[in-house]
């Protein structure tokens, strides 16, 4: 490592030790060797005084700068695997670092487009709208008339990164091999989902295509707005977007004084979040209020607009599936239900014991539905489901951890706008038809079409196979074995449609119709003579 990664060491040792994080690592169960380690130098420090060990592990990462101040805001969404006290300290993170000069700004904004900024922008401000850990915001004009903001990456920062990422997987690493607590908390999964997450952020051209989509999905919609794009102008390091002018959601003494209706805004923000999970199965997964407002005019008729889609998530069909019969299953308290279906999505070991799993979810849940429907977080619902479900070796699942990231957000939010708002009650007619869909014709004819293209290539096989065998009837000595062959062929065939479709006649109805081929072709393999 160069003298520069050294003194970036040098800078994180001097704020563990300013804000003694030493005492957060002491109750851990560490080996003699390590708790050597702790006795060093910043013993002779005095402790904060007032401050728990959230807040002093949170003003830590903002001293320490953007990387960890990013790598923090993403720690607490990792409520399953940090204690509730530092997850929501670190949740108060607030994203905003000292903008970087404007002659930088403009230089690196010219080396990305290739021309100078008069011959992109009419206009250019240099004081900038907002400053992020990755990336700062300038408002600027087209020659077309067309308002924007220009979003521009930090010079250097990927170096910066780099350095602290090495950093953290070395402190990850030691932490895994020499504590089993700190085992159970993947310390190195954790810094690999933020390296990926935060190399994201840098490339603009993928927010910018993340923004496309979903403006797309939700094109001439009444309840969101997503800026255009103006791809022209776009490049890896610099995006260019409509300006947009709204109210932000967190002025709600703004939002009333323009007569928004309150209950209608927060049960949008729910019919949002379903849309993206189930109906596009594409959603923004940093919708926190300082990327959401509230388009001007129109208040019996609320419409968001959402900014910022460097962090996006997506279910595959049949985790949307799984998904949504949990929920279900959740609400009508059958627990059973629960732990099957956990199990048969795989996200659970196959070997675990329903009636222990069932009874694990039941405790955690049991209390919980005592309340009024109103007053339970469905978001801290899915929390407990999911920390409960970790201690039977429940798999991360990335694409979770987002949606109940998003699903907290949310939820948050509408109980900010309005505090009534009852998300089930909200929720559940869209999960319902969206079920129904599902199961209904419309949905499994458009199923078969995407899958019809798979059929000729299935039937050249299939004639291929058959000209082999018509072949193999000429030679007496190789029929046998041949013949065995096939059939253990149609058993693998066999046991691979009927694995897929399962003991559950209700997810019959939505196998992929390969499946039911496969199973097809594996009977007729076994059975002919």
């Amino acid at each position: 490592m160069n003298l520069t990664a050294f003194l970036r060491l040098f800078r994180i040792l001097l704020v563990f030790t300013r804000y003694r994080l030493d005492q957060i690592l002491a109750p851990l169960p560490l080996p003699w060797y390590m708790r050597l380690l702790l006795i060093g130098p910043w013993k002779l420090y005095p402790a904060p005084r007032d401050l728990s060990r959230g807040a002093r592990l949170r003003l830590a990462f903002e001293n320490l700068g953007p990387v960890f101040i990013k790598f923090g805001q993403i720690l607490s969404t990792r409520r399953d695997l940090l204690p509730d006290d530092i997850a929501t300290e670190l949740a108060f993170l607030q994203d905003k670092v000292p903008p970087f000069a404007p002659a930088e700004a403009r230089q690196r904004i010219e080396e990305q487009l290739g021309v100078s900024i008069a011959e992109a922008f009419a206009e250019f401000s240099d004081e900038p709208l907002a400053s992020a850990s990755v990336a700062q915001v300038h408002s600027a004009r087209l020659h077309d008339g067309s308002e924007v903001v220009v979003k521009v990456v930090r010079p250097g920062i990927e170096d910066v990164i780099h350095q602290d990422i090495q950093w953290l997987y070395l402190a990850a690493r030691t932490l895994e091999k020499v504590s089993r607590e700190g085992r159970r908390l993947r310390p190195v999964e954790v810094v690999r989902d933020y390296e990926q997450t935060i190399f994201d952020e840098l490339d603009l051209y993928r927010e910018a295509a993340n923004a496309s989509l979903l403006k797309r999905n939700f094109q001439d919609s009444p309840v969101l707005y997503v800026p255009k794009i103006y791809w022209d102008w776009c490049r890896h390091k610099v995006l260019v977007m409509e300006r947009i002018s709204g109210i932000p959601v967190t002025d709600i003494q703004a939002l009333r004084a323009q007569g928004t209706d309150m209950k209608k805004l927060a049960e949008r923000g729910v019919e949002v979040f379903f849309a993206q999970v189930f109906r596009d199965s594409f959603f923004h997964a940093d919708m926190h209020p300082g990327n959401i407002f509230v388009a001007h005019g129109s208040p019996d008729e609320p419409q968001y607009i959402a900014i910022d889609f460097g962090i996006v998530g997506s279910l595959t069909p049949e985790d949307q599936t799984y998904l949504a019969r949990n929920l279900m299953a959740f609400f009508k308290r059958d627990y059973r239900r629960v732990a099957q279906l956990h199990i048969d999505s795989g996200w659970v070991p196959p070997e675990t014991r329903v009636n222990e799993f069932e009874a694990a979810i039941r405790s955690v849940c049991e209390p919980i539905f005592e309340r009024p429907l109103k007053d339970i977080s469905f978001g801290q619902l899915l929390l407990r489901l999911f920390q409960t479900a970790r201690r039977f070796n429940m798999e991360v699942q990335p694409q979770l951890v987002l949606l109940q990231k998003t699903l907290l957000n949310i939820e948050g939010l509408g109980r900010q706008l309005y505090p009534e708002l009852d998300l089930w009650r909200t929720g559940k007619p869209y999960l319902e038809r969206w079920m129904r869909e599902r199961a209904g014709p419309r949905h499994q004819w458009q199923n078969l079409r995407q899958h019809m293209e798979r059929i000729p290539p299935l039937l050249q096989t299939t004639h291929r196979a058959l000209d082999n065998i018509a072949q193999w009837e000429h030679h007496p000595r190789t029929h046998r074995k041949d013949a065995l062959a096939l059939r253990l062929l149609g058993a693998a065939l066999i046991a691979l449609g009927a694995g897929t479709l399962g003991a559950d006649p209700n997810t019959w109805i939505q196998t992929q119709p390969i499946y039911w081929l496969s199973l097809a072709a594996g009977v007729w393999l076994v059975l002919r003579r």
